[in-house]
């Protein structure tokens, strides 16, 4: 058998390995996404309440407070005012961002770790490198995924403007990817991409690396085994470290998404990701930056769970080594 038909024998997975890799990350990301988005939805409606800055910069008599109604309220009150189904209002752009992002993402880590960083010789990937690789993996992969992201932000927001009387901005995702595009170029559709990739660095410390690293301790330390048991304990962890790192970051993230913009594609309210971070913390304290952490949390949580599992198991199914 020659060599060309020797790799046509071999199956995808080996013929095909970051193909493989991508497509799989992207399946497990699209099924964690759909189940936890209005989770989603509730954290951005949560993170964009009390805007002081715009009514202030639009000379507006007076500053009306917001009634920060929580997670559940919240949710609820999605669900009486605008209907069950507008939870996954912006599921779609959702789900295209994370093909995207999660492909990438789970693929450079990979190669990061495999093949730049390198393991140690007892196998185990240091700490350090694991929050480089984690890092860079997540910046990366947020980068050429931010026009998803932008187009699930705005899209999100739409049930609230119609609520407030305002004309929607969207009727679907094409006509909002294409409305962008017209409207600020090719700069409009990674507007607010900097916090983004800032934001998805800090989650990716906190999901890739925590899963990873504990993963790979509870196997070298301890009894357990490759399972889903182990599985489930590091996704856990994943879940509330990336939360807390990343909430601040996403907070100014969808408030610099969610802006309204002029024909340049440049941001009215908040000049960059720092004056949004500064206007925020003056306007509204420093706890501020963590408003929506409790269905952050609580949706990161689920996903990493959901996601983990699936991404593992999923790789199993296809003679894929383990994570």
């Amino acid at each position: 058998m020659s060599a060309a038909e020797e790799e046509k024998s071999l199956p995808l997975p080996e013929r095909w390995p970051r193909a493989s890799k991508f497509t799989l990350s992207a399946c497990a990301a699209a099924v964690a996404e759909l189940v936890t988005f209005p989770l989603d939805l509730t954290k951005t409606r949560l993170q964009v309440q009390g805007e002081a800055a715009m009514q202030h910069r639009d000379g507006a008599a007076a500053i009306q407070a917001v009634p920060y109604r929580g997670m559940l309220r919240t949710a609820a009150g999605i669900v009486q005012e605008e209907g069950l189904l507008k939870l996954w209002q912006g599921a779609t752009p959702a789900v295209y961002r994370h093909i995207v992002y999660s492909g990438v993402r789970m693929v450079a880590y990979e190669h990061l770790r495999d093949s730049v960083l390198g393991r140690s010789e007892d196998e185990s990937f240091p700490f350090w490198k694991a929050v480089i690789g984690g890092m860079s993996a997540g910046a990366i992969g947020q980068f050429f995924a931010s026009p998803t992201d932008l187009v699930k932000v705005q899209m999100q927001m739409e049930g609230k403007r119609k609520l407030e009387g305002k004309p929607l901005r969207f009727r679907g995702v094409h006509h909002a990817f294409v409305k962008i595009l017209s409207e600020g170029g090719i700069r409009g559709l990674w507007a607010g991409w900097v916090p983004n990739v800032q934001r998805a660095a800090l989650v990716n410390m906190g999901d890739l690396t925590t899963y990873d690293s504990v993963k790979h301790f509870l196997l070298l330390n301890t009894p357990l085994v490759d399972n889903s048991f182990t599985h489930s304990v590091a996704s856990c962890c994943s879940g509330l470290v990336a939360a807390v790192l990343g909430t601040p970051a996403d907070v100014v993230k969808t408030r610099i998404m969610n802006q309204p913009r002029d024909k340049q594609g440049r941001g009215l309210l908040y000049k960059s990701s720092m004056d949004c971070l500064i206007q925020t913390v003056q306007g509204e304290g420093f706890m501020s930056l963590y408003k929506g952490f409790i269905p952050t949390w609580m949706r990161m949580a689920p996903w990493s769970l959901v996601f983990w599992l699936t991404y593992e198991q999923i790789r199993r199914i296809c003679g894929v080594s383990s994570f």
